[in-house]
């Protein structure tokens, strides 16, 4: 009958423009393949035959999405090891990059090594200023654009502050030089990365520690780079630092193509039962060089792995920013402009 679909409806509220959505008007289809079979079918019909997502697709997208979570305020992540030689620097690289290009806010690594550091070395370098710079002109940053006079930034958007080439110099970096750069970096970045030496005494490992809202460390797959990155642990465990260490993310690096007798499996068992997640990276050519990274250059096993590590990383992320401690003292509130 004429009408009868306006008198059904007559007792219930008009529609409203709210209800128009895309998930309400279209037809949903099936996510497309990224790779493999399911993407050569998807391909080769012309996209009319599409056999949905593989398990290592989903699992990729879980991964993302975890990496990707919103983190309020400033996080400050530092990535220590006792023993040099296990790819601590890279591996602060790496994760800085892997999170900076698969997020939308801003993430740096800042280089804390009491020696001549190397993190600069390890992107395009677009500026010769250092944290001494910074720090010697710390009154006149009033804006974000101020800072990236003194950073580099790589093409995935990782920012990275270098230390002093001069040993001399670089040594009188302390722990109060630490704490007036976190002030300054937490105004304008989400997440902080700190590459820490290899000593845990020197004066401006202090700071870096009671600043630290979560620890990456770093271990070779080697037996004498297990006991000093287990020995690491204790030190912490030692001085007070033992909620950093129930927190803390293991990364078994492969700095040499074979482990040779060393059984990995009993040794992620190990980090994994003092540590919250650990990460098995896969030894690669691209970061064996020691030049500069490029995530496009590596392994689809190493991206995975840096995936997987940037995503246990964030799972300690805060979701809520009545958790957050509260802001250093010294300057606006952060991504001011």
């Amino acid at each position: 009958m004429p009408g009868a679909g306006r008198a059904a409806s007559a007792g219930a509220p008009p529609p409203t423009v709210d209800q128009l959505t895309a998930q309400s008007l279209l037809r949903q289809r099936r996510p497309t393949p990224q790779g493999g079979w399911r993407r050569a079918v998807y391909t080769l019909t012309a996209h009319t035959l599409n056999p949905g997502q593989s398990t290592d697709d989903l699992l990729r997208q879980e991964l993302i999405a975890r990496a990707s979570v919103p983190v309020p305020g400033c996080y400050r992540i530092a990535v220590i090891s006792l023993k040099g030689g296990v790819g601590k620097t890279t591996t602060t690289v790496t994760l800085g990059a892997t999170l900076a290009s698969l997020r939308g806010d801003r993430v740096i690594a800042v280089d804390a090594n009491p020696d001549r550091g190397t993190l600069s070395g390890k992107i395009p370098l677009e500026t010769v200023a250092t944290v001494r710079n910074l720090l010697n002109d710390v009154d006149d940053i009033q804006h974000y654009f101020d800072v990236r006079r003194y950073t580099s930034q790589s093409a995935d958007r990782l920012e990275v502050l270098a230390s002093e080439s001069d040993p001399a110099v670089s040594t009188a970096f302390s722990e109060s030089d630490y704490r007036t750069v976190a002030a300054v970096l937490e105004r304008f970045y989400n997440i902080v990365l700190t590459d820490c030496g290899t000593g845990l005494l020197h004066s401006a490992m202090a700071g870096v520690l009671d600043l630290a809202d979560q620890i990456v460390l770093v271990s070779s797959g080697s037996v004498d780079g297990a006991r000093s990155a287990s020995a690491t642990l204790d030190w912490l465990e030692a001085h007070g630092r033992g909620e950093l260490v129930r927190n803390s993310v293991a990364v078994i690096n492969s700095v040499r193509p074979k482990s040779g007798g060393v059984d990995l499996g009993r040794l992620e068992a190990h980090f994994a039962a003092r540590c919250r997640a650990v990460t098995r990276i896969p030894y690669d050519p691209h970061l064996e060089e020691g030049a500069e990274v490029d995530l496009g250059e590596l392994s689809a096993q190493s991206r995975s792995a840096l995936l997987e590590l940037a995503a246990n990383v964030a799972d300690a992320f805060p979701r809520d920013p009545r958790a957050l401690r509260p802001p250093l003292p010294q300057g606006p509130p952060p991504h001011q402009l």
